[in-house]
């Protein structure tokens, strides 16, 4: 079992349902915890892609898709400075901030093999489909001399065959993933790429 599982599967208090904080504190937490900015354009990635699939396919409102956003823009927020302690270390100061429960659990059900926190909401389903398969195709598109201009759905699809390419992604984890949404790999592929490729 992961060291870094986290032993429980309730996040935060229902009373601070709503309760989230702005784009300004979310991105100075950021900037503090935060200097690799390889890794904070990969958060800033997933959380374009979380907030757009929220309002486009979800019809969400401006709260929802809030929420959708924060969670992708911190869910590796102390990945870099506590990597043995990834995800409890963001977490325990999410709550200690009183932020709706539901980002929390959304971050701590990330990686549910590996924080043992299974995805119950589609909020939650999404971030584990959208965050690895964002860092495999921001991978993809960082070899090809156009980067993101001209990156087919195929191109990615031939990488994801190959066990070399981008090794820590992987792949049972993104085949995990599909299996719990609505989506075709396909045709989320396409929409991460859309999506991602003009943030910077």
């Amino acid at each position: 079992m992961s060291t870094r599982n986290l032993g429980r599967s309730e996040f935060g208090d229902p009373k601070n349902t709503g309760n989230l904080m702005s784009l300004k504190e979310a991105y100075a937490l950021l900037n503090e915890w935060v200097p690799n900015e390889r890794l904070r354009l990969h958060m800033k990635q997933v959380a374009a892609n979380m907030k757009a699939w929220a309002i486009e396919k979800e019809g969400a409102d401006e709260l929802t898709a809030s929420k959708w956003e924060l969670a992708g823009l911190l869910h590796d927020a102390d990945w870099e400075r506590y990597p043995d302690d990834h995800c409890r270390i963001i977490i325990e100061e999410l709550e200690r901030r009183n932020i709706d429960p539901e980002v929390i659990h959304c971050i701590a059900s990330h990686g549910p093999s590996v924080f043992g926190v299974e995805p119950v909401s589609k909020m939650d389903k999404m971030i584990y489909a959208i965050d690895e398969l964002s860092g495999f195709i921001h991978a993809a598109a960082l070899i090809r001399p156009t980067l993101y201009e001209g990156l087919e759905v195929k191109s990615v699809l031939k990488r994801l065959k190959s066990p070399a390419f981008a090794a820590q992604v992987s792949r049972e984890d993104i085949a995990d993933a599909i299996s719990r949404i609505d989506t075709t790999l396909e045709e989320l592929i396409l929409f991460i790429i859309d999506h991602q490729k003009n943030v910077s």
